[in-house]
C-alpha cells in the first residue's frame, strides 16, 4: 500500500503545480489590499471520501506560511453533502491565489478515493482485492495511488521499475509463456514480483507449470474465470483484468479470483464537488 509521500516530495509536487498556475504572478489578486485578512470555509456538496489534505495545506504553506487551516475531517473519512471540510484564515491575496491549485488537488484525489471506496464496497464479503493500475493522470501517479489506498482498494506496481508484468508482446517476443518467465526469473532481483498475463486456460496451466508467482487473466469470461480458479486450486495468485467496471466487478469477485485490477479507478475520475467561500 502507498503511504502518504514524504513532505519534500509533496512540496516539490506543489511547487510545480503552483508555477503552472501563477507564472509571473497573480494579476487578479493584486486588486486586493495587501494587508486584507479573510476567513474562508471549504464545504463538500456531495457524498465522498476525502483525500489530498497534505497537498492542499502545502499550497498555502508555500504562498504564505501564516495562513491557518483547521481540518474538520481527515484523509480516508467519509464526507456528506453540506459538510464542512476545513476553514482557512489569513491574508486574502495568498488564499485566493492558491484556491484553484489547492482545490484541484483536493477534488481530484477525493474523486479517486471516492471511486475506490465504491469498488471496495462492491466486492465486500468476497476474497477479492481491487487493485489500481498504471493508468494514472501524468504527474499524479503517487498521489492517485495514495488516494486509492484511502478509498479502501489496493496498489499494484508503482511503475515499470518495482515489479515485472509479462504481457502479450513480451511473451510473443520471448517465444512462449515459459520462455518469458524463465528470462524474467534470470534477470529480476530476488525481491521483485513476477506476474504473467495469459489469454487462455492452456496458457494459465503453462504459467503455473513454469513457476509463475502471479497470473493475470486477461479478458476472461465469468465461466473461464471460474474454471481458472478451479484448475489453479490455489497454486498461484490469480488476477482478473480487462474492461472491468462497477457494474461487473461484483460478479468477477464472486468467481473466486484473488485480485481484480481496474484502470477505471484512476483514469476516469470525476472530481468531487467542493466549494471555497468567504465566511
Amino acid at each position: 500500500m502507498i503511504n502518504l509521500p514524504d513532505a519534500k516530495l509533496i512540496a516539490s509536487q506543489v511547487s510545480t503545480a503552483l508555477a503552472e498556475d501563477l507564472g509571473s504572478g497573480d494579476l487578479t489578486a493584486a486588486l486586493i489590499e495587501a494587508d486584507a485578512q479573510s476567513r474562508l470555509q471549504v464545504t463538500c456538496r456531495e457524498e465522498a471520501i476525502l483525500c489530498g489534505t497534505a497537498w492542499f495545506s502545502e499550497v498555502f504553506h508555500q504562498l504564505d506560511p501564516s495562513v491557518r487551516i483547521e481540518w474538520s475531517v481527515a484523509d480516508g473519512e467519509r464526507l456528506h453533502a453540506g459538510q464542512l471540510v476545513c476553514s482557512l484564515e489569513g491574508k486574502t491575496r495568498p488564499i485566493l491565489s492558491g484556491e484553484r491549485t489547492a482545490l484541484n488537488y483536493l477534488q481530484t484525489l477525493s474523486g479517486t478515493a471516492t471511486r475506490a471506496r465504491k469498488y471496495a464496497d462492491r466486492v465486500a464479503g468476497t476474497r477479492a482485492r481491487v487493485l489500481d493500475t498504471r493508468k494514472t493522470i501524468p504527474g499524479l501517479r503517487l498521489q492517485q495511488k495514495y488516494a486509492v489506498s484511502c478509498g479502501g482498494c489496493f496498489n499494484h506496481r508503482i511503475g515499470l521499475y518495482d515489479a515485472i508484468l509479462l504481457k502479450e508482446n513480451h511473451i510473443h517476443a520471448a517465444g512462449s509463456v515459459t520462455a518469458a518467465l524463465q528470462a524474467a526469473s534470470n534477470l529480476a532481483p530476488e525481491a521483485v514480483s513476477i506476474e504473467v498475463e495469459v489469454e487462455s486456460l492452456e496458457q494459465l496451466q503453462e504459467a503455473v507449470q513454469a513457476g509463475a508467482m502471479r497470473v493475470l487473466l486477461d479478458n476472461f469470461s465469468l465461466s473461464q474465470l471460474r474454471e481458472a480458479v478451479r484448475l489453479n486450486n490455489g497454486a498461484v495468485r490469480l488476477e482478473a483484468s480487462g474492461g472491468i467496471n462497477l457494474r461487473t466487478v461484483r460478479a468477477i469477485a464472486e468467481t473466486g479470483v484473488d485480485d481484480i485490477s481496474v484502470g477505471d479507478l484512476t483514469k476516469d475520475v470525476e472530481a468531487v464537488d467542493l466549494s471555497m467561500r468567504f465566511v
